[in-house]
């Protein structure tokens, strides 16, 4: 299948992405959709990199050189949980519904898939962020779930979906 945005590219996280990883997540626009931190420092994102290892995959999307996205998706450690994983992924908002979520996520899957063999992958959502809903959606994700009050952004309490895609399902 022809690649719909070529001038999109894939990578794994490494150094020399740790600036545009810092400034990506540094974005409010785009802190306020995620669980991370605002105003994070190069060296939590160091860190992070650090800490990958064979049960993690870390993407970043590139255009031109700049970070424009970022998925992380890490298998369960725990011997029960092996099956699963859960993933958590940032796009930068003048590249929102440009297909770079969707690259992202199709790479993450295909590795889930035939090479973590995972059976589950799962995630939380904000529960009023419709697009990345959709996003997922077309991934064959369901909703399996609201948390009520799941975190603080903006100063209030929102809720999440927690969702699934089951790998053989035939609701997959």
């Amino acid at each position: 299948m022809p690649d719909p945005n070529p001038a999109i590219h894939l990578e794994r996280f490494n150094e020399s992405h740790l600036e545009g990883i810092t400034a990506l997540y540094n974005d409010p626009a785009v802190a306020r959709q995620v669980l991370q931190m605002p105003f994070q420092s190069t060296e939590v994102w160091r860190q992070r990199l650090l800490a990958d290892n064979e049960r993690s995959v870390k993407l970043v999307a590139l255009h031109q050189g700049v970070v424009i996205g970022n998925l992380g998706l890490e298998a369960h450690s725990r011997m029960r949980r092996a099956h699963a994983g859960s993933f958590g992924m940032a796009v930068a908002v003048a590249w929102q519904g440009k297909g770079v979520g969707s690259k992202l996520l199709a790479a993450a899957l295909d590795v889930a898939d035939n090479w973590m063999n995972l059976h589950r992958v799962e995630l939380t959502v904000y529960a009023d962020n419709e697009a990345a809903i959709g996003l997922y959606r077309k991934f064959g994700f369901e909703t399996e779930g609201l948390f009520r009050d799941y975190a603080v952004r903006d100063g209030q309490w929102v809720d999440t979906l927690s969702m699934a895609r089951l790998r053989g399902s035939s609701k997959a």
